[in-house]
């Protein structure tokens, strides 16, 4: 960058200090807002799953026998409970994102407010979703 030049009855200027974490405070939005970041990145990981179990249930029953058996696993169902949350997280956050694009919720009560709801929204949707299916599993079964 260009150096700035010292005026005539100034003296030498100090070049300002770009804001960095030792400034900043961590706030729920900026925690959040990597969070919705890192979730992006999960789902790509997720849907890898999801399509690893379309092509097993194209490809027969021995296949669709692996992919049950590792989905059943203690491993296999938090992975499966942590894409939930992240699915339903992200999906939340751009809910979130679309109010602010609206032009609404910027003022400082709305913003924590919506960022709370999204964070104990995705929680309590993640288990009602896992409650509900095992209620049917356990109706089908």
């Amino acid at each position: 960058m260009a150096e700035l030049k010292a005026g005539p009855a100034t003296g030498p200027r100090s070049r300002p200090l770009s804001p960095h974490l030792q400034i900043y405070r961590p706030m729920l939005t900026m925690v959040m807002s990597i969070v919705h970041r890192i979730t992006g990145a999960a789902l790509y990981f997720g849907t890898l799953l999801l399509a690893w179990w379309l092509i097993a249930a194209a490809a027969g029953p021995n296949a669709y026998a692996n992919v049950e058996w590792f989905m059943g696993t203690l491993i296999g169902r938090v992975v499966l409970f942590g894409y939930t949350w992240a699915l339903i997280h992200h999906m939340l956050g751009g809910i979130k994102h679309l109010i602010w694009d609206l032009g609404y919720g910027f003022g400082p009560v709305e913003r924590e407010w919506l960022t709370v709801a999204t964070l104990i929204g995705s929680v309590g949707f993640t288990i009602l979703v896992w409650f509900v299916a095992y209620l049917v599993m356990g109706v089908i079964r």
